[in-house]
């Protein structure tokens, strides 16, 4: 915390310091990886307080806002769409009130109320989706954390803005429609008889163009949701050097009933074996922290005869269990032994990572030596070397771990968390633990009962949630995006009755008629496609820090939307061809 100068403002101090923070950060750079992600220095305004989720949410939810907005022209676009096709059904009645002496401006404004009144029956309908879509976003968001404080709420400010965005999109998609209705001379379309008679406005232009811009913004929406189902597919691909499966963690602190030293350590044993006395438990460890789950505990390492790297001294992270942890969870041992009971009476042995091994040790002669850690320097020989698991997180590079016997510092594990390997559903054991810990100690609380499975699922819920909604958009754009080819489609057929008739008559075949008009869908569909894939290569960067193991630019994610903007294009418009093709021949010439 820091008070400015007077005169001086944030932005000033910022530049000051961020670039004082970079000279440091890049001075302790020691490869070209550190290099390519050196740290940031940010300042923010201390009245507002330090709130990690303004920091963590605030870019996601700007690019959720985008989408948002997107789907809004698109059903924008799909509405001015329907109502160039009603303006064009109502060309008699409109040429009429201008024959009869109504004003263009009169007719304009009687269209542009129309508009504006669909526009807020629409808005007053959507209030409603959003007090469902806020509980719903607000779940996403939590993933089941507890103590989630982002909340969402209409207030009126929001209201406002929503109302006046009504307004505003029916006013400005309503008035080109409305144009096109008042525009050219009354007596063409006095006299036509029908909807098949005289020339459409709709079946051309604006029309098309609306339906070309529905697309291009669909593929936009398209190619996001596949960029973000790749990268989960690519987290979830992770090997994790343990079995996540059937296992149940929690935390249980044992100070608060008291316990301290020597006690806490007899106390935690004890709780492991009654947790093992439970049906259908077949394991049970505990550690300081909680594999991938944000905790990150590192400190300082001493490996005798083993020269500082570029003046800095090496680290590694720390990890305290209990001697049945590795066990429990699955970590294989792959040379030496694990950590047994008498390592936790006389805390001298370790077992480390494969990372550790490699990094440190690269001769392959890990086993049996010694290191210090800690301003205390504390001894350890490594007695056997595990297998690299994910430490903290799926989307980090994984550190050099040690695994300690927990004992080494008893004042260092005022609480401790537990992890219950099951012959089941592990979520079925929580009430026989609350029963186990309270026989033992009332006052111990236990919090956070979860599975491992649930946990790894946390720290990638932006990513899930990401995905999620993209998905959802982007299936709501292309739903959108076919109702406005298929009324399209079907308006031209109406308009087309004729023509076809005649063209049946004159001996085209049923399949020539449907090729004629998934011919017209087809090409508004490659128009709007290649549209959209250079919108899609100029933006999808802006994403590009939320995708883990895949390039904003991925050839996969956009040959899968475009593939499947086509497909719905073609299945749009496969209706009214039909139709289209059944038009008797003789019924159409008749009413002509």
């Amino acid at each position: 915390m820091a008070r400015l100068r007077p005169g001086v403002s944030l932005a000033q101090a910022q530049s000051v310091f961020g670039e004082e923070f970079r000279r440091f950060a890049e001075s302790t750079a020691t490869s070209e990886k550190e290099k390519a992600a050196l740290p940031q220095l940010w300042l923010q305004n201390g009245a507002t307080g330090r709130f990690t989720l303004r920091h963590v949410y605030s870019k996601p939810l700007y690019v959720l806002m985008s989408m948002a907005g997107l789907i809004l022209l698109i059903a924008c676009a799909n509405i001015a769409s329907l109502l160039l096709a009603r303006a064009t059904a109502r060309r008699r009645e409109i040429a009429t009130r201008l024959s009869l002496g109504a004003s263009r401006g009169r007719v304009i404004r009687q269209l542009l109320t129309e508009s504006v009144l669909l526009s807020v029956a629409g808005g007053a309908m959507g209030i409603g989706v959003a007090l469902w879509g806020i509980h719903l976003l607000t779940w996403l968001l939590a993933d089941g954390r507890e103590g989630f404080l982002v909340r969402a709420t209409l207030d009126w400010p929001v209201l406002c803005f929503a109302a006046g965005l009504a307004i505003v999109t029916g006013l400005v998609f309503g008035f080109a429609p409305a144009l096109q209705a008042t525009a050219g001379n009354v007596a063409p379309a006095l006299k036509e008889a029908r909807i098949g008679t005289g020339h459409s406005h709709f079946r051309g232009g604006i029309g098309q163009i609306l339906v070309i811009a529905q697309i291009a913004i669909s593929l936009l929406l398209a190619v996001g949701a596949g960029l973000f189902l790749r990268t989960l597919e690519n987290l979830h691909s992770i090997a994790l050097g343990f079995n996540r499966e059937n296992l149940l963690i929690f935390k249980v602190n044992a100070s608060e009933a008291g316990y301290k030293d020597l006690a806490l350590a007899r106390f935690n044993e004890g709780l492991v074996e009654r947790f093992r006395a439970i049906p259908g438990v077949r394991s049970a460890g505990f550690s300081k922290f909680p594999l991938l789950a944000g905790f990150w505990n590192d400190e300082d390492l001493t490996i005798p005869g083993a020269p500082h790297t570029a003046g800095r001294k090496p680290s590694t992270c720390i990890e305290p269990v209990n001697a049945s942890f590795l066990a429990t969870m699955q970590i294989p041992v792959l040379a030496g032994r694990g950590l047994d009971a008498r390592d936790m009476r006389d805390p001298r042995a370790a077992v480390v990572s494969e990372v550790f091994a490699k990094k440190f040790f690269p001769a392959g002669d890990a086993i049996g030596r010694h290191f210090q850690i800690g301003p205390q320097k504390k001894d350890f020989e490594i007695a056997g070397i595990a297998k690299t698991t994910i430490y903290n997180s799926l989307k980090e590079d994984t550190p050099p771990v040690v695994y300690v016997p927990y004992t080494f510092d008893l004042n260092d594990l005022p609480a401790a968390w537990f992890e219950l390997r099951s012959t089941g559903d592990p979520l079925k054991l929580a009430q026989a633990v609350r029963a186990a810990v309270h026989e033992a100690a009332p006052s111990a609380p236990v919090t956070n009962i979860k599975t491992q499975a649930a946990q790894i699922e946390q720290t990638i819920s932006q990513e899930r949630t990401f995905a999620n909604l993209c998905t959802c958009f982007a299936v709501l754009a292309v739903i959108i995006t076919c109702v406005g080819l298929y009324g399209m489609t079907a308006y031209a057929v109406a308009r087309r009755t004729s023509e076809i008739g005649i063209r049946m008559a004159l001996g085209a075949e049923r399949r020539r008629i449907i090729g004629m008009m998934l011919w017209q869908a087809v090409t508004l569909a490659a128009v709007g496609l290649a549209i959209g894939l250079l919108a899609a290569w100029q933006t999808t960067h802006i994403v590009g820090s939320f995708l883990f193991g895949v390039k904003p630019q991925d050839p996969a994610a956009i040959a899968g939307a475009s593939g499947l903007l086509l497909a719905a294009a073609i299945a749009a418009a496969w209706g009214p061809a039909r139709r289209a093709a059944r038009v008797d021949p003789m019924v159409a010439l008749r009413n002509e």
